[in-house]
């Protein structure tokens, strides 16, 4: 009796070793690289996979997106400004065959690539595009860490550039090109609004000329506007027609002494 209860757990025991050895639950986002005898016989999953105990070996794959973050690289950019730089990169696997018997593993590689990969592509670029187009550079990265772990079966889905860090002298010198920018702008707006103003000026002036009284309206506009100012002092305007006129009228009514025809010039003696 005794015997044969031993027998009968040592065989349950053995189904037992032989099922959790035979039997693998894959899931909807793993695939499982089969090997008989250490050569590759195919891909599985997902779902239920059996397997012959000692015979075949499974490696798992998870083909879902997965983010690795590069630490912060040394880069030297173009015009030998040396910044620090942080990213992350999103990958997936689309060939879990390649990726298992192509590399040894495939999450190291690709953190070690893009990290050289970074540094070798923001080295191109000055510092002002590293700055302003972040975009194009984040493309750039992807493409070619896409072409170069194409061979492994991964795609590169997306890089994002996380921190670009500078040189406390190089902020300061940022900072007072920012400024003189802005500066040059200002100066700018206001000569083109300086210029505009002017324009206008000539072409109200050209308006207003061919007609007396419209400049006699003007005036008596500008003294309207200045008796409605509280200031204690108030400056009359004279028209520059009036000055003129008063002017041409006082040289037409002085003659010189010794000009021809002067009632001042003396008579012939008979």
């Amino acid at each position: 009796m005794i015997p044969a209860l031993v027998a009968i757990v040592v065989l349950v025991v053995l189904v037992l070793f032989f099922f959790s050895a035979a039997v693998r639950i894959l899931r909807e986002y793993e695939r499982g690289i089969m090997f008989t005898f250490g050569r590759y016989t195919g891909t599985k999953g997902p779902g239920f996979v059996l397997l012959i105990p000692m015979v075949q070996q499974i490696v798992r794959v998870d083909l879902r997106i997965t983010v690795i973050e590069v630490p912060p690289q040394d880069v030297i950019s173009h015009d030998n400004v040396s910044v620090r730089v942080s990213a992350v990169i999103y990958f997936r696997v689309v060939d879990a065959e390649r990726a298992v018997i192509q590399v040894k593993d495939f999450m190291e590689a690709t953190s070690q690539l893009s990290q050289t990969t970074l540094r070798s592509v923001l080295g191109k670029h000055d510092l002002d595009e590293m700055l302003a187009e972040r975009d194009k550079l984040n493309t750039d990265v992807r493409e070619v860490l896409d072409q170069q772990t194409d061979a492994w079966g991964i795609k590169v889905s997306n890089v994002e550039i996380k921190r670009i860090d500078l040189d406390d002298s190089m902020v300061r010198a940022i900072a007072r090109q920012a400024e003189a920018e802005r500066s040059r702008r200002a100066k700018v707006i206001n000569a083109l609004g300086e210029e505009q103003a002017a324009q206008k000026l000539l072409e109200a002036a050209r308006i207003l000329a061919p007609v007396p009284q419209a400049m006699q309206l003007r005036y008596l506009a500008t003294l309207f506007d200045i008796a409605g100012d509280k200031s204690s002092t108030i400056v009359f305007p004279f028209p520059i027609e009036i000055m003129e006129a008063l002017t041409g009228a006082r040289a037409a009514g002085q003659r010189p002494r010794d000009a021809p025809g002067s009632s001042d010039a003396a008579a012939p003696s008979t």
